[in-house]
């Protein structure tokens, strides 16, 4: 990884020195990881493939690095190196800064501030209602509607145990994978209200109802707007959840196009075992104004079908067998589309 291995070394060296500068502080700082590994085989034979063959491999779809310190003055910093296992060419991988920030939550406030590249307000709170980002990401991350971590200032709430928690903030809007873009910003928010207590007191657990909305312009003006709903009920051993959204893009010149998605999950875990369920169904058309006389991969409904069971191999082991098949509108698309959608996995999630 020749071109890669600069961008490491002085990502690696700027983690050293936010370390040494944390203990000089006498700051508490920890190191953990985090990788998400994968075996995939396809249901539907690759036809570029010669002769023909149901592909199938092994990979490394993410692994992670993260650094994080908390000093007086309720002061906490985190940084996390994000490498993408989905190799830009034959023998090189992608290496990103993912989350770099700093957060400042005054004593005795329910408010806490945040500057840098930074989780989102919808992605890692549905993340951690979901649980299992080892087998992709959220729907509206997969579309690519959202992203997971933009650099901006945020600030988040709780209070009442989590019975009501937010999170707000002005973000580039053009994700931490892309450049800054020009002047324009998105501005997004979330909220969250907990309807009905269960024995899962965490900031999604219980009945909830939770509302994100996302406005703002991409670089060069076109507008950017997001809407979300999401219902929600957790406890200790299962979840259920149901999700509608609404994404409206538009060009320059403002001709508009209008995305539509809902989504129906679930997961359950056995008590007193190590085994697990999960199942989702994603239903997301990407241009609802329009419905194309044949299978469209960028106008066609979509529908998504994830299920699987997963095993808890040991503390910071977890495995999770799953099939992964997208269907599309007017029946089958061009056989790209088919091996791209149609798969059997062994996902394992590490963490040390």
């Amino acid at each position: 990884m020749p071109s890669a291995t600069p961008a490491l070394r002085m990502i690696l060296r700027g983690t050293f020195l936010l370390g040494a500068v944390s203990v000089t502080a006498q700051a508490q700082t920890t190191i953990d990881g985090l990788i998400y590994a994968s075996g995939r085989y396809g249901l539907v034979k690759d036809t570029t493939f010669s002769p023909a063959a149901h592909p199938n491999n092994f990979d490394v779809d993410r692994a992670y690095l993260t650094v994080r310190s908390k000093s007086d003055g309720g002061i906490a910093t985190r940084v996390t190196i994000d490498v993408d296992g989905r190799r830009a060419n034959a023998n090189q991988q992608t290496f990103r800064l993912k989350y770099a920030y700093v957060a400042w939550t005054p004593t005795g406030s329910s408010l806490t501030w945040k500057l840098g590249a930074q989780n989102t307000p919808m992605v890692g709170y549905e993340e951690d209602l979901w649980g299992y980002r080892m087998q992709g990401p959220v729907p509206l991350d997969r579309a690519r509607y959202l992203s997971s971590s933009d650099f901006g200032f945020a600030v988040e709430g709780a209070w009442q145990a989590q019975r009501v928690n937010m999170d707000v903030g002005v973000f580039n809007g053009e994700t931490y994978s892309g450049a800054p873009g020009d002047n324009r910003k998105d501005i997004a928010a979330r909220v969250s209200v907990r309807l009905m207590d269960t024995e899962n007191t965490s900031k999604t657990g219980g009945l909830r109802l939770t509302g994100f909305a996302l406005v703002g312009r991409a670089t060069g003006g076109a507008d950017r707007t997001r809407a979300v709903a999401l219902l929600s009920y957790q406890t200790n051993a299962f979840m259920l959840g149901a999700e509608a959204a609404s994404m409206l893009d538009s060009t320059v010149v403002d001709a508009e196009t209008k995305g539509r998605l809902m989504s129906v999950f679930g997961t359950y875990m056995r008590p007193n075992t190590k085994v697990g369920f999960m199942g989702r169904i994603d239903q997301f058309d990407p241009d609802a104004d329009r419905s194309p006389a044949a299978a469209s991969a960028v106008a066609s409904q979509q529908t998504r079908v994830v299920a699987g069971v997963s095993y808890q191999l040991a503390k910071n082991v977890r495995l999770l067998l799953d099939a992964d098949v997208t269907s599309i509108e007017n029946g089958p698309a061009i056989n790209t589309f088919q091996v791209a959608n149609r798969n059997l996995f062994l996902h394992a999630e590490i963490k040390f």
